[in-house]
């Protein structure tokens, strides 16, 4: 399995940005596909980004469309979601988390079995 460690939350005002940062440990981190999910207080969790193992590919959820990228340094088992024109509906703990092998649908949070610890955005209005 691999260990997954999120940094780069913090508190932004609406319009802003900030850049997260997951730090994976383990063998063969290129292998696994990657995600970013996030859940606010009362809410389930929300797919937000996948990117494939090698990097060619990427998803998104529709509320971060135009707005979030993510990316992946595989030579330093490191992936990135890079957040522009923040707003307060994107306030919540943001999980990274690795797609089980052979999975194909890197929106389902069912298919993901590694997660890190969470890093809370707070965006105010």
């Amino acid at each position: 399995q691999v260990q997954l460690v999120e940094s780069g939350g913090g508190f932004v005002q609406a319009g802003g940005s900030l850049r997260l940062s997951c730090a994976a440990s383990g063998r063969a981190f290129s292998y696994y596909g990657m995600g970013w999910f996030r859940q606010a207080p009362g809410k389930e969790r929300e797919f937000v980004a996948a990117i494939t193992g090698s990097g060619a590919r990427t998803y998104y959820g529709d509320s971060v469309k135009g707005r979030f990228t993510i990316s992946r340094e595989n030579a330093k088992n490191m992936v990135y979601l890079e957040m522009n024109s923040l707003k307060p509906e994107d306030t919540a703990v943001y999980h990274c988390a690795a797609l089980r092998l052979g999975s194909v649908v890197p929106t389902n949070v069912g298919n993901y079995d590694s997660w890190g610890q969470g890093t809370q955005v707070t965006v105010s209005s």
